[in-house]
C-alpha cells in the first residue's frame, strides 16, 4: 500500500467528549495532558477541535497543550515564548533539520550538559575490543573503504549499555540496550551508534529531553532508579502515541536479554550508501548474534539483579577470557527511492522498521569481540561515540531524530570529557593518518606542526599543512531540499499503531503473555487511574485482547479507544524475525549449567555431565553447601564456585541437582536450596535430577508437578540426553501452570 500524500490526507476531527470518557470528573480540564489538543480549562462538551497532523503531530493522544487561563507560556531560557515544542525546524515537512533552530539547540544543549560526570543516558555500560571482517563486498553500492576488500579485518570497540539507569544501577533492568560500535577504518572512525531494538520512542529529536526526563527518577524524589514503572513515564507515553511501537518492544522480553551476547543490534535510522558517482542507496544496519537470541523472564530478572547486579558484565568478561568470543554478523537492508515511495510507512520515521520479509538482509561482515579492556575508565568510560562519524561512502538521511542526534552527540561528548580534544584520548583516536589545523584547547595532547595554522596558505608542502581532497574526501548526497521553513511533523509519520500491532501478532503466545504481564506490572505502579486508562485506550488499536488483558489485570473498566491520527492497517502480515523464541539458538553452546552437588553424590554421573557439557561447548559452575566444595562417591574432591545461598538458579540457563541421600536430606532443610529448585521450576528451565535428590523437590512442594523438562539423571548415560534437551533453553508450557491469570489469556 502506497503512502497517502500529505496533501490528500484529511484532517481528523474529534469531540471534546472523548476526553471526558477517560478522566474522573474532578480531573476534567485539569492540566494532566488529555487525549485531545488541550487548552487550559474544561473542554466544552460540544466543542469541535480540528488540527491537521502536520500542525499537531497527531490527534491520537495529541501533546499540543496550549497555554492560557492560568497555565504559563513555555519560553526559552532567554524568556522568548515558544510556539511549538513538538517539532524541530525543517526545510519542508520531510526535509533536513535547520541549524538556525535556536530553541532546539538550546533545549538539546541544556539536556546534554545536565549531568556531571556520567553520561546523561547510557551511563551503565560495558565494552570490549575486537575486529570487523568484511565477508561480502559492498563496492557495488558504496565507495566506503571498509566495504571494499573481503577478508580484511578492521579494529573495533563495542560498548553495550542500558539507557535510563545510573552507573550504579543493575544490569537486568527492563530497558533498551545501547549497542554502539566504533570501527577504526582507514578513512576515519565509523561510529554506528545503535540499540538492541530497531525502532525508537519518538520521531523528532526535540522530544528526546522530554522522553528521558520522563523515564529518569522523578525530580522531586529522585526515584525510582532504572525503572519506567512510574507516573511520569507513562504520562508522557500515553500522550505520545508515536511511542507505542517501541512500547511493544520494551514490554517484550527484548528489554531483558539473557546476555549481551544474545541480543541483536540495529542502526535504527535509515542511512545512505554512496558510490563513486554519488549515486545513493538507502540502508538499514543490523547486527545478528551468532549465539542466537535469548532473554530471561521478569521474575528471573528481578532476582538476578539481587543475586548479581553485574550479571551481563560478568558474562561478557568470562566469555571473552575463556576464548568463547562473541560474534555478530553485519547485515544490511538495501533499498531505493522506488521502494521508499511504495512502502506503507515513511523510511525517515525512526518509530518504524522494514520487515525482513519485504527487504531481505544481506550479510556483509562479522564482528568478533576477542579482548577485554585493560582499564575500564580509560577505555569503556572515556569512549566517545558520535553518530555523525561516518567515512566517505556512508551518509545520512533526513530522519529528524538522526539529524538531531548528529548535532547533540558532539556537544555532549565535549561537555562530558571536558574538551573538544577528546579525540586525543587513545580509545577515541583514529588509527589512520590525521592532519588538520585545529589546535590548543583544554587537554591538548598534540598540536599541528609547521608554520601555518590556516588555509589557504602559500607555505608549501613542508610548512603549509594539509589540503582538502575532492576525490577521496567526504561528500554528502546531492539531495534537493525544497519547501518552506516550518515546524511540522510530516503526515507520512502519522500511523502510530500498525507496526505496533504487527510486532505483537508476530510473537508466540508465551511472548504475547509476557508483554501483557509487563504492561500490567508497569501500570500497576502508576498511581493515577486516568494515566492507566489513557494507556489502555491506545492498546485497543494494537490488539483488543491485549487491551482487555491489561485492563483486567489493573481492575480497570475498558475505556474507549484513543482517537487515532491515522487509522491503523490491520492486515500487516506477521514477521517471524520479530520473535525471540522463533530465533533462538540451535544448541546449548555458550550457555551455563548450574550443578548443585552434595558430599557423596554419584561421581560417575557428575563426570558424565561434565563431559556432555564440554562436548556441547557449554560451561558449568558448581554450587555446594560450603564454598570449599564436596567429596564425590569415589573420593574425588570438587571445588565449588558458589555457596548455595550465593548461587541461586537464576544465574544459570539450566540446572542439575546431584545429591547423596544424606546430602538431599540436608538440602531439604535449607531455604536457599528449596528456592534453587522452585525458582528453576517457575522459570521454566530444564532440570536434571538424580534419584537421591528427589526429596528436595518434595520438600520444595513441586515433586508432583515435575514435567517432561525435569529429566532423570539415574546413570551416566542420562547426562548426554539431558544436555541435548537443554538446547531448547525453556519449557514454556510450564508457565501456564504457575501463573494465576494464565488461563484467561486467549491471544
Amino acid at each position: 500500500m502506497a503512502k497517502t500524500p500529505a496533501s490528500k490526507t484529511p484532517s481528523a476531527k474529534r469531540s471534546g467528549k472523548a476526553v471526558d470518557k477517560l478522566l474522573p470528573p474532578d480531573l476534567i480540564g485539569a492540566d494532566i495532558g488529555g487525549e485531545s489538543p488541550q487548552k487550559a480549562g474544561p473542554v466544552p462538551a460540544d466543542a469541535e477541535i480540528s488540527f491537521s497532523y502536520a500542525e499537531t503531530q497527531g490527534e491520537g493522544g495529541d501533546t499540543r497543550q496550549v497555554a492560557g487561563d492560568g497555565i504559563a507560556t513555555l519560553t526559552t531560557q532567554q524568556g522568548i515564548p515558544v510556539a511549538d515544542d513538538q517539532n524541530s525546524l525543517k526545510q519542508g515537512a520531510r526535509g533536513p533539520t535547520l541549524l538556525e533552530d535556536s530553541h532546539f539547540r538550546e533545549k538539546i544543549f541544556h539536556f546534554d550538559h545536565e549531568r556531571i560526570p556520567e553520561r546523561v543516558v547510557h551511563a551503565r555500560g560495558y565494552g570490549a575490543h575486537g575486529f570487523f571482517e568484511l565477508t561480502d563486498s559492498l563496492s557495488d553500492v558504496s565507495r566506503a573503504d571498509i566495504f571494499q576488500r573481503v577478508g580484511e579485518r578492521t579494529p573495533a570497540f563495542v560498548r553495550f549499555s542500558t539507557v535510563a539507569g545510573s552507573k550504579g544501577s543493575p544490569d537486568l533492568a527492563r530497558d533498551v540496550r545501547g549497542f554502539a560500535v566504533k570501527i577504526y577504518t582507514q578513512e576515519g572512525n565509523w561510529d554506528l551508534v545503535g540499540n538492541n531494538i530497531p525502532v525508537f520512542f519518538i520521531q523528532d529529536a526535540i522530544k528526546f529531553p522530554d522522553l528521558i526526563h520522563s523515564a529518569k527518577p522523578e525530580p522531586d524524589r529522585d526515584f525510582p532508579q532504572a525503572q519506567t514503572a512510574h507516573d511520569n513515564f507513562w504520562d508522557f507515553i500515553s500522550l505520545t502515541p508515536e511511542s507505542f511501537h517501541m512500547i511493544m518492544w520494551t514490554m517484550s522480553d527484548r528489554a531483558i536479554p539473557r546476555s549481551l551476547r544474545t541480543m541483536e543490534g540495529f542502526g535504527v535510522h535509515t542511512f545512505r550508501l554512496l558510490d563513486a558517482a554519488g549515486k545513493s542507496t538507502f540502508v538499514k544496519f543490523h547486527w545478528k548474534p551468532k549465539q542466537g537470541l535469548q532473554s530471561v523472564v521478569w521474575n528471573e530478572a528481578v532476582k538476578i539483579n539481587g543475586a548479581d547486579p553485574d550479571f551481563h558484565r560478568r558474562d561478557l568478561w568470562d566469555a571473552i577470557n575463556s576464548g568463547d568470543f562473541p560474534e555478530w554478523e553485519l547485515g544490511v537492508q538495501l533499498f531505493d527511492d522506488a521502494f521508499a515511495d511504495s512502502f506503507d510507512f515513511d523510511v525517515l520515521d525512526a518509530t518504524k522498521l522494514i520487515p525482513e520479509e519485504l527487504v531481505p538482509i544481506r550479510i556483509v561482515g562479522r564482528l568478533v569481540l576477542d579482548r577485554v579492556v585493560d582499564n575500564f575508565f580509560a577505555e569503556t568510560e572515556q569512549v566517545a561515540f558520535c553518530t555523525q562519524n561516518v567515512p566517505p561512502g556512508i551518509d545520512f538521511s533526513n530522519d529528524p531524530l538522526l539529524q538531531g542526534r548528529n548535532f547533540s552527540y558532539l556537544d555532549t561528548q565535549i561537555k562530558r570529557l571536558g574538551s573538544p580534544n577528546f579525540t586525543h584520548i587513545p580509545i577515541n583516536a583514529p588509527k589512520c593518518p590525521m592532519a588538520h589545523f585545529q589546535q590548543d584547547g583544554h587537554m591538548a595532547m598534540r598540536n599541528p606542526k609547521g608554520r601555518a595554522n590556516y588555509e589557504p596558505n602559500s607555505w608549501g608542502a613542508t610548512q603549509g599543512g594539509p589540503r582538502q581532497d575532492p576525490v577521496r574526501g567526504f561528500t554528502s548526497f546531492a539531495e534537493v531540499a525544497d519547501g518552506p521553513k516550518q515546524r511540522v511533523r510530516s503526515e507520512s509519520f502519522a500511523d502510530h499503531y500498525s507496526q505496533a500491532r504487527q510486532f505483537f501478532v508476530s510473537q508466540t503466545p508465551i511472548e504475547q503473555k509476557h508483554i501483557g504481564d509487563a504492561l500490567v506490572f508497569e501500570l500497576s505502579k502508576v498511581e493515577r487511574p486516568d494515566i492507566r486508562a489513557r494507556t489502555v485506550s491506545h492498546l485497543l488499536h494494537i490488539d483488543a485482547t491485549l487491551a482487555a488483558t491489561v485492563a483486567h489485570g489493573l481492575g480497570l473498566a475498558l475505556p474507549d479507544p484513543a482517537v487515532a491520527a491515522r487509522e491503523p492497517i490491520t492486515d500487516l502480515p506477521p514477521s517471524d524475525k520479530l520473535s525471540i523464541v522463533k530465533n533462538g539458538p540451535a544448541s546449548f553452546k555458550g550457555r551455563k549449567l548450574g550443578i548443585l552437588v552434595t558430599d557423596g553424590a554419584d561421581a560417575a554421573i557428575f563426570k558424565a555431565l561434565i563431559k556432555a557439557v564440554d562436548a556441547e561447548e557449554a560451561v558449568y559452575e558448581v554450587i555446594a553447601p560450603k564454598i570449599a566444595g564436596v567429596t564425590l562417591s569415589d573420593g574425588t574432591t570438587v571445588a565449588a564456585k558458589h555457596k548455595i545461598d550465593g548461587g541461586p538458579s537464576v544465574l544459570f540457563d539450566a540446572v542439575a541437582v546431584l545429591a547423596s541421600a544424606e546430602g538431599a536430606a540436608l538440602l531439604s532443610l535449607d531455604a536457599a536450596a528449596k528456592g534453587f529448585a522452585t525458582d528453576a521450576f517457575a522459570h521454566c528451565k530444564y532440570i536434571g535430577i538424580s534419584a537421591e535428590a528427589k526429596p528436595l523437590f518434595a520438600k520444595a512442594g513441586i515433586a508432583d508437578d515435575l514435567d517432561e523438562a525435569c529429566l532423570p539423571l539415574a546413570d551416566a548415560g542420562d547426562a548426554k540426553t539431558f544436555i541435548a534437551a537443554c538446547r531448547a533453553l525453556r519449557y514454556w508450557p510450564r508457565e501456564l501452570k504457575v501463573d494465576l491469570d494464565a488461563e484467561k489469556r486467549t491471544y
